[in-house]
C-alpha cells in the first residue's frame, strides 16, 4: 500500500501553517509541542519533502508546503463533509455551514432568509464569513468555507451553482446632475462621465467597468470605495456616478434624498445571485435545499412593491 498520511498528521501541518508557530499550533491541536513536532517531521520523511522552513521564532510553508496545505485543506473538509452527511439525516442540513456571503448582496437578503431558515432546521449552525466574492470562491475551492451566497461564478471555476435571483442594477446620479430629470438613459448618455466603484474583488467592479468601456464613461482610478453606503454617499455629494444593486436600493435608498436612479438603454442592467459551491463537495443536497429556501424568499422580495 502506498503511504497516505493521515488527518491527524494533516491538521497538524494546516495549523502550522496557519499559526508559524509549533507552540501555538500545539495548543490549538491540543498537543503537546513535541508531538506536533515529530508528526510533521515524519509526514515529512513520508514525503520526501520539506514542507516547513525552520527559523528562529517563525516557521514558514516551503512552495510544496503551501501546495499540499491547500491539498489538505480540501482533503480535511471532505472528512468533516462525511460527518456532516451522518447527521444530516436528522434532518438538519449537517447541522453547520459555513457560509461564506457577499457584502453587497447578503446584508440586505439575510435577514429575510435567516428566520424562516431557522424555522425549518432550529438545530442548524450557520458560520458567517462576509468577504469580496473572490476571496470567498477561493475560501470555497480550498474548503475553508462550505457554500457561497452572492453573485455566481463560472461554473468552469470548479463550482455547482443554484441562481435564487436576478438582481437589478440601476445607475445612482446626483439630483443636481443633469442627467437627473430623466428615468431611462443610453448607453451614450454616459460619456465622458465619472464612475466611482468599490474595490477589487468585488463582481460589481466588473460590471462598471463593463459599462465605462461601452459607455465612453472614465472609471475613478484614484479612489475605490469600502463599501455600498461609502459610494452611495459620494454620489450624494457629486463625486461622481455608481451602480447599484437591487436589493441595496430597496433596504437603504428610502434614507437617501440625493440620488436619483435611473435605468440603461443597451445595456443588461442584471447580476445573477445565488448559492454556490466546490464541485467535488459531497453535500450537493444540503446546499441544494438552502438554494431552494433562498430562491423562495427572493422571490418574496422582489415580488413586493417595484421601485420607482
Amino acid at each position: 500500500m502506498p503511504f497516505r498520511p493521515s488527518h491527524r498528521q494533516l491538521e497538524y501541518l494546516v495549523t502550522l501553517g496557519e499559526t508559524g508557530h509549533f507552540g501555538e499550533a500545539a495548543k490549538r491541536c491540543n498537543v503537546s509541542q513535541p508531538t506536533l513536532s515529530v508528526q510533521v517531521a515524519l509526514l515529512e520523511k513520508q514525503l520526501g519533502v520539506t514542507l516547513m522552513d525552520r527559523m528562529p521564532g517563525q516557521v514558514m510553508p516551503t512552495p510544496v508546503g503551501l501546495e499540499i496545505i491547500k491539498a489538505a485543506k480540501v482533503i480535511l473538509n471532505g472528512l468533516d463533509e462525511i460527518r456532516a452527511l451522518a447527521t444530516g439525516s436528522q434532518g438538519n442540513l449537517g447541522a453547520a455551514i459555513r457560509l461564506g456571503v457577499a457584502p453587497s448582496f447578503a446584508p440586505y437578503f439575510l435577514p429575510y432568509l435567516l428566520p424562516p431558515l431557522h424555522q425549518l432546521y432550529p438545530e442548524l449552525k450557520i458560520y458567517i464569513r462576509e468577504d469580496r466574492p473572490r476571496q470567498l470562491e477561493r475560501a470555497v475551492l480550498q474548503g475553508e468555507t462550505d457554500c457561497g451566497l452572492g453573485p455566481l461564478p463560472s461554473e468552469d471555476d470548479g463550482f455547482v451553482s443554484q441562481q435564487i435571483c436576478r438582481e437589478r442594477i440601476f445607475l445612482g446620479v446626483p439630483k443636481a446632475h443633469r442627467l437627473a430629470e430623466f428615468d431611462s438613459i443610453s448607453t451614450d448618455g454616459l460619456k465622458g462621465e465619472r464612475l466611482l466603484t468599490l474595490g477589487a474583488g468585488h463582481r460589481l467592479m466588473d460590471e462598471v467597468r463593463r459599462l465605462a468601456d461601452i459607455s465612453g464613461a472614465t472609471l475613478a482610478e484614484d479612489y475605490e470605495g469600502s463599501s455600498l453606503d461609502a459610494i452611495r454617499q459620494m454620489v450624494s455629494i457629486e463625486m461622481g456616478l455608481s451602480l447599484f444593486p437591487e436589493l441595496y436600493v430597496r433596504s437603504e435608498f428610502g434614507k437617501e434624498d440625493g440620488i436619483k436612479l435611473l435605468t440603461i438603454e443597451g445595456w443588461e442592467g442584471v447580476r445573477n445571485i445565488g448559492f454556490f459551491w466546490r464541485q467535488s463537495s459531497a453535500r450537493g443536497n444540503h446546499f441544494e435545499a438552502l438554494a431552494g429556501l433562498g430562491r423562495d424568499v427572493a422571490d418574496r422580495i422582489l415580488a413586493m412593491e417595484q421601485i420607482r
